[in-house]
Parts: C-alpha cells; sequence; structure tokens
C-alpha cells in the first residue's frame, strides 16, 4: 500500500485526529494509537455497540494498534520518546501547550528525531486570541460562519448533522501529513503541520465568502434552494421528492425539455438565471406543477436521462441498501477476533493499483501494549515492572 513503512505516534481521541489517523492506517501506515489505561478514547462507550464493541470506534480506529500508557507518569513519558524515536508521524488533537507540557514541543520532537511530522488538530489553531478555548463540532459549526447559512430563510441558524468540523479538520490534517511527507522525501527535513476545526468549517464557505469579499453583503440562508442558481433543489412528485441540480442555463433549458416546459424559456420573467432568482417562487411552482403528477422514479430515469443531475433523498437505511453505494463498497464488515462481524463505513478514497484494505482489525484497549513495547526492546519483567506502577 502507499504509506507502507510509515509508522504514525496517534495521541489523539474523539474524532477529527482518529479521523485523520484512519486515512493513514488505511493507506497502509503502522498507526500506534496511544490510549488511557483506564477508559481509553472516550468513543470506546460511545454509539451503538455489536457484541459490546463499539462501531463508532471500530470504522475511525481500523487498521490501528493500541498502547496504553499513562501520560503523567515519568516512566511513560520515556517511553513515549522511545516511540518517537522511531515514528515519522506524531498525530496529536490536544489544546495547545499540552504537548509542550508532556516535553514534546515541536523543538524537542526535532531534537529527538530531526526529521519527524508533528501533526496538531485544535480548536481554533495553535495560536491566537481563542487558541486556549476548548472547542467542539458544534463550536467550530456556529463560529466559522457555517451556521448562520445554513437552513431555512424563516428559521434560526441550524447546524449540519454530522460532526462536520472533525471529519473536514482530520481530512486536512492528513492530506498535510502526506504533503510533508513528500517533502521530507525531497529534502529530508520534517514538518509542524496544523489545522483547526474553526479554520476548515470556514475554507468550505466556497461561494458564500467570495460573494461577501466581492459585494460586502451578507449571504442570506435559502434551506434547499441554491444560493446561486434557480431553479435548484427540491421538488414533489406524486409520491415524494426529488433533488434536481440544474446549476446553469444549459441544465435549465435540458430541463424544462424533460419536463416538457418549454414554453417557460418564453416567459420574461424567467429569461436568465438572475431574474429566475429573483422569481424563484414562480418556477419553483410551475415546476412542481408538472413533477406532482408524475411518481420519484418516473424522473429520476427521465430527468438524468435529460443530462442534468437528479436523485432521490435517501434516509440512512436506504443508503446502504442503494446498488451504487454497495457496488462502492461504502459499507464493509471486519471479522473481529472477541467480538465478531462488525459492520464500518468502507473506504471514501480508491486506488486501482495498492486499494485501501481493512488489514487489521479495530484494537481492544491496549491490546497492543506488550507487543510494542518489546519491539522497543523491553523484556517482559520490564513490562510486568511498568505495569504494577500503573505507567501502561
Amino acid at each position: 500500500m502507499q504509506l507502507d513503512g510509515i509508522r504514525v505516534l496517534d495521541l489523539t481521541r474523539i474524532l477529527s485526529g482518529p479521523f485523520a489517523a484512519m486515512f493513514l492506517a488505511d493507506m497502509g501506515a503502522e498507526v500506534i494509537k496511544v490510549e488511557d489505561p483506564a477508559m481509553g478514547d472516550p468513543v470506546r462507550q460511545q454509539g451503538a455497540a455489536v457484541n459490546g464493541y463499539s462501531l463508532y470506534f471500530a470504522t475511525f480506529n481500523r487498521n490501528k494498534r493500541s498502547l496504553t500508557l499513562d501520560l503523567r507518569h515519568p516512566e511513560s513519558k520515556a517511553l513515549l520518546k522511545q516511540l518517537v524515536q522511531r515514528c515519522d508521524v506524531v498525530l496529536n488533537n490536544f489544546r495547545p501547550g499540552v504537548m509542550d507540557d508532556m516535553g514534546l514541543s515541536w523543538a524537542a520532537l526535532q531534537h529527538i528525531k530531526p526529521d519527524i511530522i508533528s501533526c496538531h488538530v485544535t480548536g481554533f489553531g495553535l495560536d491566537g486570541p481563542y487558541a486556549q478555548r476548548p472547542s467542539f463540532d458544534f463550536i467550530a459549526q456556529a463560529m466559522s460562519g457555517f451556521m448562520s447559512v445554513n437552513g431555512f430563510a424563516d428559521g434560526p441558524p441550524m447546524r449540519a448533522a454530522p460532526p462536520i468540523s472533525d471529519l473536514i479538520a482530520g481530512s486536512y490534517a492528513a492530506m498535510g501529513v502526506l504533503a510533508a511527507l513528500v517533502r521530507r522525501g525531497r529534502t529530508g527535513q520534517g514538518e509542524e503541520v496544523t489545522t483547526s476545526l474553526t479554520d476548515s468549517m470556514t475554507s468550505m464557505l466556497a461561494f458564500l465568502a467570495t460573494n461577501y469579499f466581492a459585494n460586502g453583503q451578507l449571504p442570506q440562508r435559502t434551506g434547499n434552494d441554491h444560493a446561486l442558481a434557480s431553479p435548484y433543489g427540491l421538488f414533489e412528485a406524486s409520491d415524494g421528492q426529488i433533488a434536481v441540480a440544474p446549476s446553469n442555463d444549459s441544465f435549465y433549458v435540458k430541463l424544462l425539455a424533460a419536463l416538457d416546459l418549454q414554453h417557460l424559456k418564453d416567459r420574461p420573467e424567467f429569461a436568465n438565471n438572475a431574474l429566475r432568482f429573483e422569481h424563484r417562487s414562480a418556477i419553483n411552482g410551475e415546476i412542481n406543477a408538472c413533477t406532482r403528477l408524475m411518481p420519484v422514479a418516473h424522473w429520476i430515469e427521465v430527468i438524468n436521462r435529460a443530462g442534468v443531475p437528479c436523485g432521490r433523498v435517501l434516509n440512512v437505511a436506504e443508503v446502504f441498501d442503494d446498488p451504487q453505494t454497495q457496488h462502492q463498497q461504502m459499507r464493509v464488515t471486519i471479522d473481529h477476533p472477541q467480538h465478531g462481524a462488525l459492520d464500518v463505513l468502507g473506504f471514501p478514497i480508491k486506488f486501482t493499483q495498492a486499494p485501501c484494505t481493512m488489514h487489521r482489525p479495530p484494537p481492544d484497549l491496549g491490546g497492543d501494549t506488550d507487543a510494542i513495547l518489546q519491539e522497543l526492546g523491553l523484556a517482559p519483567a520490564q513490562i510486568q515492572n511498568l505495569r504494577r506502577a500503573k505507567a501502561i
């Protein structure tokens, strides 16, 4: 696989950091997940469990090994520094300053291993007036501007249901690590990579931000309608709703042909996108009057055949029953030696020559502690002494 031979020391918990480490592990990196001996990653106790195992934890921690260390214990800190010497990447999502307090500042890491790559995922960044504030996804969605533009015009700001800031920040962290590994391959130099939940969400504002830069006007919430194109959104069929996305005039003309509504091209108030945007209720009404006459399945076939993006609104069960989702293997089963069959989300990135694989089940808490410490050169008696001292 792509990252064979790369070793990652994963000090993260909850979601943003584990999501980044998951990508690296799926691509073949050896990921050593360091967890607190008492309870481990809190996600182990969250979400629905199968055979006593959290599928939330299993999805984002597959392909990893688990090492338990009490990071307040001096002997554990010494072991951690030994591990740094053997690793290529150190990944953390602690609040700024915690790594410094552990003796693992960027300068200290460089002293231990000059070509190390250190990656931080934080709430607001490593510095700045909010750097020391605690943060979770909901706060990042609120403070990035994302919630202000999400929802219906006559309703309150809305969050996205998934913890989207964790997922985006984790993706950026993995991307940053991969870029740093490429650079290290050219220069031999290490790198410090940082990303934050709030910056990640702000970066996703796209045209909502650039329009504000251009005209100084705040974007308005538009619900399922598009903020730039009309018609665009959910429309009513005789037995449900369809999502239709004609993003420009070319698609609009194709949509009218598919619906047999070509006469609307002659309506002056619909002559261009700006006018259709101004008369959105009227154009949506004309389309709904047509689409209500036939079922969802009919319109999915007819509108897609015309070359206009169109799909049904699927619930979660329907997503995983959908033939395209199944073909793309976005639900896969891991055989865990202690907990049996565990269903997790599949790989969103596909490789033809060296595909991602489930090469290691999600780890039990501390399940690899002895093996990892033996790889550091510790004898069984030394490991037992560390356990008695509650360092591991």
